[in-house]
């Protein structure tokens, strides 16, 4: 498979460096590279999914459950189903590499959150600035945002996602008129 890039406007670099299917199941490995410090991912949780991240130059802040870990080359960190995490990034040109399992739609939220910032769609924190497409979003992450209970997550930003498939806001946007 050939390695797509998605490119962020702050420099953030997405690698997909392999999707498929191993003994374990499916999966999804990408790399990111990260040119300055700052948050990466706030804290929220997948009823299904683990993610596994290995940092290969730099130093990235985790919290997964409560608690901290500052992981630096070499180090492995995994945040598994269900579990509360966030990380942010401590170093210049941080690289990490990133597995999904089993990768659900993360490639297209990734795909999607650089569309929207790619055309300035995004505030400065990289949050979309039109509802719908932040519940587009939110629906491709498979997740629920840390602190606001999940039935009001889907009750809210599920129908929004709804709304945005039924008036062809999310075709306009590339997406498929059905979620997944």
């Amino acid at each position: 498979m050939a390695s797509r890039v998605l490119t962020f406007r702050n420099g953030h670099r997405i690698t997909l460096v392999e999707q498929g299917t191993d003994d374990r199941g499916p999966y999804l490995r990408l790399r990111h590279d990260l040119p300055e410090p700052g948050r990466q991912a706030g804290p929220h949780w997948h009823p299904v999914l683990t993610e596994e991240w290995t940092v290969r130059r730099g130093a990235v802040r985790f919290r997964i459950d409560g608690r901290e870990i500052l992981a630096r080359p070499g180090d492995t960190v995994t945040a598994p189903a269900r579990a509360v995490h966030e990380f942010h990034n401590e170093a210049r040109d941080t690289v990490l590499d990133h597995e999904i399992r089993p990768p659900l739609q993360h490639w297209q939220m990734f795909t999607l959150w650089s569309a929207l910032d790619e055309t300035g769609a995004t505030t400065g924190a990289g949050v979309p600035r039109n509802p719908f497409a932040l519940a587009l979003l939110w629906e491709l992450q498979d997740g629920y945002l840390a602190g606001i209970p999940s039935w009001l997550q889907r009750a809210t930003l599920g129908s929004l996602a709804a709304i945005a498939r039924r008036t062809g806001y999310a075709r306009r946007l590339g997406m498929s008129p059905e979620p997944g």
